[in-house]
């Protein structure tokens, strides 16, 4: 761990290397606000690229290792290890990976889907917690400022009684079969070993029923799914469309595609109240689109001095200077800075209502995979998350 009062917190970074985007958003996150080094690391199961790119990175030699069992257990015995790990590896990894850095008590960033199976996940949920470590995904969506305003209209009741929501993450970034043609990306995503058979739902599904949570503080207490192959050949479902009843029975609709032809990145949020309805979109993410029962249409900018702190203090450079996906990024690195430096330097934390997705928040949206998975099974029968059935159970109802 880094020295108490020192400023910077030491990350390392398991996966995420040549080819891999979301490798390079990571990495430009964390450097954006100067909270984080990237001092250690393995990216990539070819020892010769995984070090040329370290050196690249400027990691010293030392710490560039050859397996994540390697690095876990080094970075435990050095006086100054890392703080945080980021996993950005395929799927099916994630689980051993996390768990190695959980059991040493380093703090980790893992992407979604948390693991392929809600057991593995509540596990790595109860090693964190056992350890005293801090388990974050990255749903970066949700770092957005115009997000967390429109999470905070939602929750001072602006809108009034929620009524209904729509979401969607229909990309259509493989409408044609890449995998076919050698596409790294694609190919691991459309693997359903990788990926698991319902790929599109934990690649894109779990940040659009993320978003839905965020925003409205709702949870499906039942779904019915249906699930398709849109691209001839494809081994994976490419295509998802869910209808939920929400915490109080409010209506909700879901939609996922990887095949989506023509859209760019396609996230795009509708929720609609007794007083008014919102609307953002991530390819116009610095306005937020309201509405009220009138009609009138009023549209928030980002940086705007009547926005609520929630989104002023995630607002770098002010009114008129859009800011995007890379900041958005760094701001659940921001967000996830704020807690690890009062964990070590032992100072008083406020908590916040609105933060960074936590390892329970990737345990939801594995439990909502399965239960899509099951329902589509079954017919596109309603199936209650396992997520519902444990608040069921806390609550006594």
């Amino acid at each position: 761990m880094s020295a108490p009062k020192s400023g910077r917190l030491i990350a390392g970074m398991v996966g995420g290397g040549a080819g891999a985007d979301i490798g390079k958003t990571h990495r430009y996150a964390m450097r954006l606000d100067g909270q984080f080094e990237l001092l250690a690391g393995v990216f990539g199961r070819d020892r010769g690229r995984s070090a040329a790119l370290a050196a690249e990175l400027g990691i010293p030699e030392d710490r560039a290792y050859a397996s994540y069992g390697e690095m876990a257990r080094a970075e435990t015995a050095r006086g100054d290890g890392v703080d945080v790990v980021a996993v950005a590896t395929p799927n099916d990894s994630h689980f051993e990976i996390a768990r190695a850095f959980l059991e040493a008590g380093i703090s980790v960033v893992c992407e979604k889907p948390l693991t392929q199976d809600s057991a593995t996940a509540a596990e790595l949920v109860r090693i964190a917690a056992e350890h005293d470590a801090v388990l974050a995904v990255p749903h970066c969506y949700s770092a957005y400022a115009m997000v967390r305003h429109a999470a905070r209209l939602v929750r001072d009741g602006r809108l009034g009684a929620v009524t209904f929501v729509d979401v969607e993450h229909a990309s259509g970034w493989a409408a044609t079969p890449l995998e076919l043609l050698g596409h790294k990306q694609a190919s691991w995503r459309t693997d359903p070993d990788v990926a698991g058979f319902p790929s599109v739902v934990g690649d894109l599904g779990t940040h659009a029923y993320h978003l839905l949570r965020y925003i409205t503080g709702l949870d499906a207490e039942r779904l019915s799914a249906r699930l398709k192959t849109l691209v001839p050949q494809r081994r994976v479902f490419d295509h998802a469309t869910v209808e939920m009843d929400l915490s109080g029975g409010v209506p909700a609709r879901l939609w996922a595609s990887m095949a989506a032809t023509g859209h760019n990145h396609g996230l795009r949020i509708r929720v609609f109240g007794e007083k008014g309805s919102l609307e953002w979109q991530h390819e116009d993410p610095h306005h937020l689109t309201l509405q009220d029962l009138d009609g009138t249409t009023t549209i928030l900018t980002q940086g705007l001095s009547t926005l609520s702190e929630d989104a002023t203090r995630l607002t770098r450079v002010g009114l008129g200077h859009p800011e995007g996906f890379l900041e958005a990024f760094a701001n659940f690195y921001v967000d996830l800075a704020e807690v690890l430096l009062a964990r070590r330097d032992g100072t008083r934390l406020s908590p916040r209502e609105l933060s960074f997705p936590t390892g329970r928040d990737g345990l939801i949206g594995v439990q909502f995979v399965e239960a899509v998975a099951a329902s589509h099974t079954n017919d596109a029968g309603w199936i209650t998350p396992k997520s519902a059935l444990y608040e069921l159970h806390e609550t006594g109802r």
